[in-house]
């Protein structure tokens, strides 16, 4: 998270609030190019959790994540070397950013938050899963038609659902050579899209 692509999407995370800040952040993730990966195998979204989560409590007592993106490019079935969680500190006002690969914390860095973020759902579904529904709909249209790769995945809480806004969500953002980049938002718990669009 700290280094790469990951430094930059972190860092406008913490500005996710309204509907307009957070779809900035998707548009800044379409554009984002994910740091080379290493020798290690990739992995689920949840392989690091534990991890990431032990740190934040040893941080803060009630550190709870609040978002979650892959670090590294991601394989076509949804797993990267390396992701970074960022965790949030209600008593203390405060965030901070763990960057997991092969089970180990690679950089922690504090983030300023401007307000206090909700945290993602208990229970959400891996990156396979996620990638498993947006590829049965739109995703495989999208790289079958237009040669697109998946480029980036968020789990966050609270964006591009006007329906159920406090809806925790994968935001799957897919890219092609000259072509608008395609976001698939799948409903994290019941593992559904909910919506998609080009832009």
């Amino acid at each position: 998270m700290p280094n790469g692509s990951g430094s930059t999407n972190t860092r406008h995370a913490s500005t996710l609030r309204g509907g307009t800040a957070a779809l900035a952040l998707i548009f800044a993730l379409a554009c984002a190019r994910p740091v080379a990966a290493g020798d290690d195998a990739p992995v689920g979204a949840r392989a690091g959790l534990e991890t990431a989560t032990a740190a934040a409590q040893s941080w803060a007592s009630d550190a709870v994540l609040i978002y979650l993106e892959n670090d590294e490019a991601l394989n076509p079935g949804g797993a990267a070397t390396r992701w970074g969680y960022l965790f949030y500190s209600a008593s203390g006002q405060k965030a901070r950013g763990y960057s997991v690969r092969d089970g180990h914390v690679v950089t922690a860095s504090n983030l300023d938050m401007k307000f206090e973020a909700p945290p993602v759902a208990a229970g959400w579904i891996d990156s396979d899963a996620a990638i498993a529904a947006a590829a049965n709909e739109a995703g495989k249209v999208f790289k079958q038609d237009a040669g697109g790769q998946l480029s980036a995945m968020l789990l966050m809480r609270g964006a591009f659902d006007e329906e159920h806004p406090d809806r925790t969500t994968w935001t799957l953002v897919y890219t092609a050579p000259n072509q608008p980049s395609l976001f698939v938002v799948v409903d994290a718990s019941a593992g559904k899209v909910r919506r998609t669009w080009r832009g």
